[in-house]
């Protein structure tokens, strides 16, 4: 079975809407490892966007999902409760920044935690608008891609917008956008457009995933904080990309020392099982009626096993200070490169959650253009990379936090190879 022969088949067969990055079509895989169909391997620095932080088919993680099959597979939990999404609850309960009682509700993807967010939001203040910042992102739900600061791809042609949901620029060093800049549009925003008691919610990501994986500064977290404890406004923080020993961190709120009211996650919480979670205050959570959270799937048994072993893994295995020192080798290396390489503008990111900016070699604009050739060169050498950001001039590297030296080295070798082939092509 070749590539090329699935793929022909994929036109015919899937919607075009689903765009895929490569044509490596997987057969299997282990920890930071993948092997296609046609029997090649490649290491992964993707992990399914931040979904698999504890490697592909972790033991523990296997062991879980198998038991929990032996037992049952699906009841709905708002049919035939069981013990173990009680218990997980629990544990997330504890686990999320914030000094204070909280509640939980299961469902299945990230762009449904957020939009059971804005629903508890908006039935504990009985309040509409909701605010969001450029570069997010946060599902291809209606509600989500309203929220989503990033027209293309996730606007294009899926007409008007849900109303009552604003965007204000998020800080970008290396654009020129400082937190004083968000936080002059959010007052002016206030002033012009939007009473600030119709205000339900203020949305962000502490380190913007397919924005480009631009931290939050310190000063903007905290200054939203307290604007929303003055107009009573729930502080959301999307942790679906960020969480789960990614930033160093199980969250990376923890970093900040303020807590939000409600935090969305999903992606590494279960291991590659679809599962996700809103947490937060108790008493914002409870606002909801019984019935109008959840979902048939949401909690399912397997995902719900699989999480138990995640979060086992992350504290047993050390994953947070694992993901702080890939990390800091990982800054380390991108520096010596970008010291023969002008093209780099910058490189940023919290613990193992790193990403690379492209400009022009004089540094006047955002270079797509060597983000694809970087990106395309790696894939010739088997090092599965991603893009992201407003421009599409970002890598971000998302290996599994649980790689093995040797292959973080191997993989490190081929970036610098594919970074200085993608400025040979150029000056070819």
């Amino acid at each position: 079975m070749l590539n090329a022969d699935i793929s022909a088949r994929k036109d015919s067969a899937i919607s075009r809407g689903v765009g895929m990055q490569t044509q490596i079509y997987a057969e299997r895989a282990k920890n930071s490892e993948v092997w296609d169909v046609e029997g090649t391997r490649y290491i992964d620095f993707a992990a399914g966007i931040a979904v698999v932080n504890t490697g592909h088919c972790h033991p523990k993680v296997m062991a879980a999902v198998e038991r929990q099959m032996g037992a049952f597979t699906h009841t709905c939990h708002q049919v035939l409760p069981y013990e173990n999404y009680v218990r997980l609850a629990e544990r997330l309960n504890q686990s999320t920044p914030g000094d204070f009682e909280k509640k939980t509700v299961f469902v299945t993807t990230g762009a449904e935690a957020v939009e059971n967010a804005i629903k508890v939001a908006r039935a504990y203040t009985g309040r509409p608008a909701v605010i969001a910042f450029g570069g997010g992102f946060h599902g291809r739900t209606f509600m989500g891609m309203s929220l989503t600061g990033k027209v293309a791809p996730y606007k294009q042609g899926f007409g008007a917008m849900m109303p009552d949901v604003y965007h204000v620029p998020f800080p970008m060093d290396v654009h020129g956008i400082s937190t004083e800049d968000s936080m002059n549009a959010l007052n002016k925003l206030f002033k012009a457009d939007l009473d600030p008691g119709r205000v339900a919610a203020i949305i962000f990501e502490p380190v913007q995933g397919e924005g480009g994986f631009y931290p939050a500064p310190g000063d903007l977290v905290r200054e939203i904080r307290a604007l929303c404890d003055a107009h009573g406004i729930v502080m959301v923080a999307d942790e679906i990309q960020t969480g789960f020993a990614r930033t160093g961190t199980l969250f990376a709120m923890d970093g900040y020392g303020v807590a939000p009211d409600l935090t969305t996650m999903a992606k590494g919480l279960a291991g590659g099982l679809p599962l996700a979670a809103v947490v937060g205050k108790a008493e914002i959570m409870d606002a909801a009626g019984p019935g109008g959270l959840g979902g048939t799937y949401g909690g399912n048994p397997l995902g719900i096993a699989a999480a138990h072993a995640v979060l086992d893994v992350i504290e047993e295995e050390e994953l947070c200070a694992r993901a702080n020192e890939l990390g800091s080798r990982l800054r380390q290396r991108l520096e010596a490169i970008r010291a023969v390489t002008p093209e780099i503008a910058d490189i940023r990111g919290p613990g193992f959650m790193v990403a690379a900016e492209f400009s022009t070699a004089d540094g006047s604009a955002p270079s797509p253009e060597f983000t694809q050739k970087v990106r395309a060169e790696a894939l010739r050498r088997n090092l599965i990379l991603l893009t992201c950001g407003v421009y599409g001039n970002v890598i971000r590297f998302l290996a599994p936090i649980t790689i093995e030296d040797e292959v973080f080295t191997e993989a490190l070798d081929i970036l610098e190879a594919s970074i200085a082939a993608a400025q040979e092509a150029k000056t070819c």
